[in-house]
């Protein structure tokens, strides 16, 4: 069976007043993402990943040797990638669970620094990628960035937070200002009660 866009979880107006744009949403969801749902379809038509669930083709397919990954790792991953992308974010204030807080301040010190360190690794991947808050193997917090659609699954970690620095993510509402957009992501559009229920 095939892959399909998932609605988006709010109305595409719902992130604008906290920074994010009906035009941005229209343009990232009902375009980008909806070309790695139908680039992906059609990638695994009639090969061995048909029939598959998203982290089995993500996992399967990826080659941590490659500098470049093939199209069926890069078309599903962004889509897996976006799936998750929409739900950690929500319209009005969302207050962070206290569970999430103590295990941020216990690998962190305090928000203040896991913010800080979060917003650098995305500030700092060049090019296209994301920056993850993930659960490690070992059960510890840790930040990282990953190039163009590489996501936590390929290194046996669980996504608690992702934020996409890709240009089609902010460029619209925040230019080149990629640092804003990232402090604004933190500031206002995450859903930390989905983060937390991630953990």
């Amino acid at each position: 069976m095939a892959f399909e866009l998932p609605d988006l979880p709010y109305a595409h107006d719902a992130l604008a007043a906290n920074g994010m744009s009906q035009e941005t949403l229209e343009y990232h969801h009902d375009l980008h993402h909806k070309a790695y749902v139908d680039n992906g379809n059609k990638l695994i038509a009639g090969t061995e990943w048909e029939g598959k669930s998203l982290e089995e083709i993500i996992v399967g397919t990826y080659d941590k040797g490659a500098v470049a990954q093939n199209g069926i790792f890069n078309n599903i991953s962004q889509l897996w990638n976006h799936n998750q992308f929409w739900e950690m974010m929500g319209p009005g204030a969302s207050a962070m669970p206290g569970e999430l807080e103590k295990a941020i301040v216990e690998s962190f010190g305090s928000v203040d620094e896991f913010k800080s360190q979060f917003s650098a690794a995305g500030a700092g991947q060049f090019g296209s990628g994301w920056a993850w808050l993930v659960k490690d193997t070992d059960g510890s917090l840790k930040v990282t960035k990953t190039e163009n659609g590489v996501n936590p699954l390929c290194f046996g970690q669980t996504a608690l937070l992702g934020c996409d620095v890709w240009e089609h993510s902010y460029y619209i509402d925040f230019r080149n200002k990629r640092p804003a957009y990232l402090a604004n992501f933190l500031d206002k559009l995450v859903n930390w009660e989905n983060v937390a229920s991630r953990m």
